[in-house]
């Protein structure tokens, strides 16, 4: 099993390709790179593709300032 950070995977894939081996749409893909998230892409001996994210514990999401 190869663990790969998912803005390296899309970079030598390209983004509509993981969206397709996720199930999720290209625009998620899009918006979780440009928000930097802790996404790891999973491909496994047999070429299946997952993805697990990292998140701190407990996660405290922060208000935006208007």
């Amino acid at each position: 099993m190869t663990r790969v950070h998912l803005s390296e995977y899309a970079k030598s894939v390209g983004q509509e390709r993981v969206a397709v081996a996720l199930g999720v749409r290209q625009g998620a893909i899009s918006k979780a790179l440009k928000n930097k998230r802790k996404i790891y892409v999973l491909i496994s001996d047999d070429g299946t593709v997952t993805a697990e994210e990292l998140r701190e514990f407990p996660f405290v999401k922060v208000k935006a300032k208007r």
